[in-house]
């Protein structure tokens, strides 16, 4: 309510008594929707700060203020050297309305959309916009400034045809009154009692007992009416005291409770993927532990071998652990003996997927439960205690740096730890690119199994630290086994510094050439995987 038009006619008047005679020393902006003027009458200085942006317009008096050396860019230079006469408010608006001798006005429309300052040299000069996107203050034009305040009172509403609604019979009433209205008996009040509560209150808001500061829905507000929860109670003959003791507060306030929404974001967001992360783990780890395993059926393989014909494509045998006729599908070109080979092969893979899948749910179960645990301490934090929000979410790990810290760790592609040397291997096709292209330094070491498809294999460089020959083997064994050779007795790997790899304009994803390239032959192995 501090740019409601019953504060601005009580704001109007001091503020000609404390600046008339002032001179505009200074204009300019610090912010895309800052305007900071500064005035002076040769031994005192006066400031006036606006934030005119269109999530709403903040009009502050600081006491001092002092411009940065950087980022700062002056605004409206026909203002400097104007000398104020007197400020005025609009009837029924949210306009203040600075008059300077010549005839120069300045506007300071502080709507809560669409804010914005219009200055004139003249009265028939054109007009000079704070804000140039809305053309259509150009059309404003400034009111007398003879007539400083409008006459407006009770008395002007029509007493013999007056309108149903006694609220809609006062512009420029806000949203507090209602507010103050509703807690006075106002719904529940005859007609005839509803015209008197609002006359009442008008004639409060022309000539207010006070000012409060209050908190309405968990909101700040500067207040001429006792509503909400009255926080202070400042006296109505300075209201330039009672702006400068509520627009620090409100935004102190405002940026702790921006912090606050962010942080309990971060923290649902965090609890909802580390569930959702879990559930998948758990449905693929009981979807592992029902099915039947590779194992199994290369025992069952093993077991028949005298049933199985050469080259043939399927064999029906009895499941001892079922009792039930089983179906296995059979390569026609390799033996029984190499299919069950391949199977074992898979099972040892199927466990380290099972014990790593089950480490994984465990883990993000525990990430999401911590998270909740965080939420519920965020809410039983002190509110509006800007510092202490800002040391709870430092210890926890929430602030900004740690969390883009930790986000620049998080990286996501398979890593393996090899002598000190970080080795990184790609997912899939898109995660090759996102790893080649982005992530993997000039004088990385870059691997991949050569003519057929598989992983981009990144070892990362150690400024002072040429990689070892065995770490070069080993992550040529992952190169291979993440690929199409994966069951060859031998690969050949490309190895060479990333500078030397590109991708060709047009390339699908995960395709890249290479101009100069070493090849390792190497088994095919994970040889960081554990029996």
């Amino acid at each position: 309510m501090h740019i409601n038009y019953y504060f601005l006619r009580q704001l109007a008047p001091t503020l000609t008594r404390q600046l008339a005679g002032f001179t505009v020393a200074t204009c300019f902006s610090q912010d895309k929707d800052e305007l900071v003027i500064g005035l002076t009458n040769g031994t005192a200085e006066y400031w006036l700060k606006l934030h005119l942006a269109a999530a709403g317009a903040l009009l502050a008096l600081p006491e001092t203020f002092h411009r940065a050396r950087q980022n700062s860019v002056d605004l409206l230079p026909g203002l400097l050297g104007r000398r104020l006469d007197s400020v005025q408010a609009w009837p029924y608006d949210r306009v203040l309305q600075l008059n300077f001798r010549g005839g120069a006005t300045l506007l300071l429309k502080l709507y809560s959309t669409r804010p914005n300052a219009v200055f004139r040299p003249a009265p028939d000069s054109p007009a000079e916009l704070f804000h140039q996107r809305y053309a259509a203050d150009a059309e404003l034009l400034p009111h007398s400034p003879e007539r400083t305040q409008p006459e407006a009172s009770v008395s002007e509403v029509p007493q013999d045809s007056p309108p149903q609604n006694p609220l809609k019979a006062y512009p420029s009433l806000g949203d507090l009154t209602p507010l103050y209205l509703q807690a006075h008996g106002y719904e529940a009040a005859p007609l005839p009692e509803r015209w008197r509560l609002v006359r009442d209150v008008v004639q409060q808001l022309e000539q207010p007992a006070a000012f409060y500061i209050v908190r309405v829905e968990g909101r700040t507000r500067l207040s001429l009416l006792p509503v909400g929860e009255v926080e202070a109670t400042l006296p109505a003959e300075d209201p330039v005291a009672a702006l400068r003791r509520f627009v620090p507060l409100l935004q102190g306030r405002r940026a702790y409770e921006a912090e606050l929404r962010q942080v309990r974001q971060q923290l649902e967001k965090r609890a909802e993927e580390a569930s959702t992360s879990a559930g998948h783990a758990r449905r693929r780890l009981h979807a592992l532990e029902h099915e039947a395993g590779y194992r199994h059926t290369a025992d069952l393989i093993m077991a028949h071998l005298h049933q199985i014909a050469p080259g043939a494509a399927e064999v029906e045998v009895e499941d001892y652990l079922t009792g039930e006729q089983r179906t296995i599908k059979l390569k026609p070109t390799e033996t029984p003996q190499r299919t069950a080979q391949n199977l074992y092969r898979k099972a040892k893979n199927q466990q380290l997927e099972t014990r790593q899948l089950r480490e994984r749910a465990e883990r993000r179960e525990a990430e999401a439960f911590v998270a909740l645990e965080r939420l519920e301490e965020l809410a039983a934090l002190p509110p509006d205690e800007l510092r202490t929000l800002r040391a709870w979410r430092k210890q926890h790990g929430l602030d900004a740096a740690t969390a883009t810290k930790a986000a620049a760790q998080e990286l996501p592609f398979k890593v393996f730890e090899d002598s000190g040397f970080t080795i990184l291997v790609g997912r899939n096709a898109q995660n090759n690119d996102l790893l080649t292209q982005r992530y993997a330094h000039k004088d990385d070491l870059w691997l991949h199994a050569k003519d057929v498809t598989g992983s981009h294999v990144v070892i990362r460089q150690r400024p002072g630290h040429p990689v070892p020959e065995p770490v070069q083997e080993r992550a040529a064994q992952l190169a291979a086994w993440y690929s199409r050779r994966k069951n060859d007795s031998l690969c050949p790997v490309t190895i060479t510094p990333k500078k030397f790899v590109r991708k060709p304009k047009g390339a699908v994803a995960g395709s890249v050439a290479v101009e100069r390239e070493k090849v390792l032959l190497v088994v095919p192995a994970n040889p960081f995987e554990r029996d």
